[in-house]
């Protein structure tokens, strides 16, 4: 066998090197495992070390619709075989499905957007009357399974929404399952992501939203109309000359805030050790909890400015589970 490691389960190269460079810096030794194809030995051991699963649910979106598959079946051998497994299949489940995310903070207390799951594509246009009371009043829809703010849209009546149920642009989600939910209203252009790391507190982002709306994707930001990654948000149109960078540390939001305090409890209790949720602040003094990022990029900005470094406190939490792993050897 090998000499033990860190192995990262992954299917986007592109987002690797600053973790690659994070590993290095902290000394860890690393290596990807790219689940885009190939096999396992079902009854060799594992190579020994510590294993990180951060596939994403938006895998299907870069050609690769069987990375989750692939990682299911990679976890279950880990699993089976005692290999220690940060973010192991009870996450990967979470991270693939934003019913699941709801319903468990729903439960954990949390104030959650309202929402209908729609399975398939007949009963939509129905569950979009029945969601609304039959009434013009905005609302959003996303995907299940996404990220990238995938299938995200405004409609701000139901005739809008059975004209693009009916018309080619319709974006059918990945696994059948859209989700209809009311529209917020931001009290400020943002919205908020925080950071966690072995379970603890690294720094909150602020994603600023007034020149629009933003899919939420820390490593490449990309607009899309009224969308923000898990939710839909009220802003005011603004010149963009002078406007605050996209993502920022914010400030105010730190380990003792007691939101941030629910959520380390709540991480904890559900086992994530690694993960970015986001929430919203809105007009009508709700603080809506809405998304759990599993597989957590950073922002190059935030990273120059933030008390501490998100990839470097990975590398230095995983490097800490390795070096437990070769104590636990030599003995």
């Amino acid at each position: 066998m090998s000499t033990p490691r860190v192995y990262v389960i992954h299917e986007n190269p592109e987002w690797f090197p600053p973790l690659a460079a994070a590993f290095q810096a902290e000394g860890v030794p690393v290596e990807e495992i790219l689940l885009t194809e190939g096999q396992i030995d079902l009854g060799a051991e594992p190579e020994p070390g510590v294993y990180w699963s951060r596939m994403s649910a938006s895998s299907h979106t870069r050609g690769h619709e069987h990375s989750k598959e692939y990682t299911r079946a990679v976890l279950g051998w880990l699993e089976r075989a005692g290999r220690q497994v940060v973010g192991g299949s009870h996450v990967l489940e979470l991270e693939v499905s934003k019913v699941a995310q709801h319903g468990l903070l729903a439960n954990a207390g949390f104030d959650v957007p309202r929402t209908t799951a729609v399975f398939g594509t007949t009963t939509l246009k129905r569950a979009a009357k029945d969601f609304t009371d039959g009434q013009d009043v905005p609302f959003i829809t996303k995907h299940n399974q996404g990220g990238k703010g995938l299938g995200v849209r405004r409609f701000d009546s139901l005739a809008e929404f059975d004209a693009y149920v009916d018309s080619p642009e319709f974006e059918a989600p990945v696994d059948g399952i859209t989700l209809l939910q009311e529209y917020l209203t931001a009290r400020e252009p943002f919205i908020t992501r925080v950071e966690f790391v072995g379970g603890e507190f690294v720094y909150a982002v602020r994603v600023d939203t007034s020149a629009g709306s933003f899919e939420l994707c820390p490593a490449d930001a990309c607009e899309v109309p009224q969308v923000i990654a898990g939710a839909v948000c009220d802003v005011p149109g603004t010149d963009t000359a002078g406007a605050p960078p996209a993502f920022s540390v914010r400030e105010g939001i730190t380990a003792e805030h007691p939101l941030v305090q629910r959520l380390r409890t709540f991480l904890a209790d559900q086992r994530i050790t690694i993960a970015g949720v986001e929430f919203m602040e809105t007009t009508d003094g709700r603080t809506v909890v809405y998304d759990i990022n599993t597989n957590t990029n950073y922002n190059p900005a935030v990273e120059e400015t933030a008390p501490a470094s998100g990839p470097r406190s990975i590398a230095q939490y995983l490097g800490g589970l390795l070096a437990a792993e070769y104590q636990a050897a030599a003995v």
